[in-house]
């Protein structure tokens, strides 16, 4: 009789899978030569950090050493960035976002845990955990303003509960959570209950009561910042980002990290970018000035939308959410379905430069005229 050794819980389940969004090279060939504009991942359309670049630059012949054994050089550097109300012992590091999401989780959960997320909401929060035998346990946002649901997210906490995920500004909807809502939230916490909050789009925000991680956590509260350099930065293709918390949650998570980890280029370049305020600031101001423009052409066309405090705009319109991905392909415009991520027959758009904008609205007249 033959033995199966693979365990059950690694082998592919398609509902949990997560699907990242198509790259250009995937897609190109059905075009023809047509001008590809992407706007499906929330890229920077700016590029990447010209520090970061150069940093890159500098560094390209010493990848026959291996890269530095520990992410403290990282760590410091965040410490200055931070003003050093952070110190370095409040950071931990890992290859992006969503791998420090991974990171948490198995640092905090084994069979039988639960953890409470908000769909709709990112999908590798609960795709995690269900892989380490944890619940899930859903308490939807609720109005069309995408409300954290606190007194039920409250409500659904047990003695089982040990992380809870909250995004701020959401992915897939755009929308940030009010400070008044996160201090109820974070101040009703049981001790037993970490506060994950991704704040991965903060630099984009321009909302007068937007709060981040770092002012809870300097209060010595459960709470941990997720952050990457994928977004802001433009370094999506190093996969690097970092995440902080009070020191000795961050102690313990960095005990399940793996020595040499951060790659030479991708540590240089993320110590670089911090530094890059000039990029940083071109690169909100373009996303401010462009979704007032995207609101304006949105609103003459009837479709509906939600303002955004990050660098996309989720829009839902009157049409299959895959019909509509497939028809914008083929005007040359990569958008993404987001229903997976709980916002069915919604789609997200990211914010472009003035051309990949104007490409974006007229190939939706086009597609909703047909």
């Amino acid at each position: 009789m033959a033995i199966n050794i693979f365990k059950e819980s690694l082998l592919p389940k398609t509902k949990s899978a997560y699907k990242g969004g198509k790259g250009k090279a995937e897609v190109a060939k059905l075009l023809n030569g047509q001008k590809l504009y992407k706007l499906s991942s929330n890229e920077n359309i700016l590029g990447s950090s010209p520090k970061a670049l150069q940093a890159i630059s500098d560094n390209v012949n010493n990848l026959s050493e291996y890269c530095d054994r520990t992410d403290v050089r990282l760590r410091d550097k965040l410490s200055s960035f931070y003003k050093d109300e952070l110190s370095a012992a409040h950071f931990f590091t890992d290859n992006s976002g969503v791998s420090l999401l991974n990171l948490i989780e198995r640092a905090f959960l084994e069979p039988g845990n639960e953890i409470i997320i908000s769909n709709p909401a990112f999908k590798p929060y609960a795709m995690f955990a269900q892989k380490l035998g944890a619940r899930v346990i859903d308490v939807p946002l609720i109005g069309d303003n995408f409300d954290l649901d606190i007194n039920s997210m409250l409500e659904s906490i047990n003695d089982n509960t040990r992380l809870m995920f909250v995004t701020s500004p959401n992915n897939p909807t755009g929308t940030h959570i009010p400070k008044a809502q996160l201090d109820k939230l974070v101040n009703n916490l049981p001790e037993h209950v970490v506060l994950v909050y991704d704040e991965v789009y903060y630099q984009y925000v321009d909302a007068p009561d937007y709060v981040r991680a770092y002012e809870y956590v300097k209060q010595g509260k459960n709470i941990i910042g997720v952050n990457s350099f994928s977004k802001a930065y433009g370094l999506a293709g190093l996969r690097i980002g970092y995440g902080y918390s009070t020191e000795k949650i961050a102690r313990y998570v960095a005990q399940a990290c793996t020595p040499f980890m951060i790659n030479t280029l991708a540590l240089e370049a993320a110590i670089a970018a911090l530094d890059d305020d000039a990029f940083i600031n071109k690169t909100v101001s373009l996303i401010a000035k462009e979704k007032l423009f995207i609101y304006e052409e949105l609103d003459k066309l009837g479709i509906k939308y939600w303002k955004t405090q990050a660098n996309f705009i989720t829009i839902k319109p009157k049409m299959n959410d895959k019909e509509f991905e497939a028809a914008m392909l083929m005007e040359g415009v990569m958008v993404r379905p987001v229903a997976n991520f709980g916002a069915p027959g919604c789609i997200r758009v990211t914010i472009g430069d003035r051309e990949a904008n104007v490409a974006y609205l007229e190939a939706i007249k086009k597609v909703i005229n047909k």
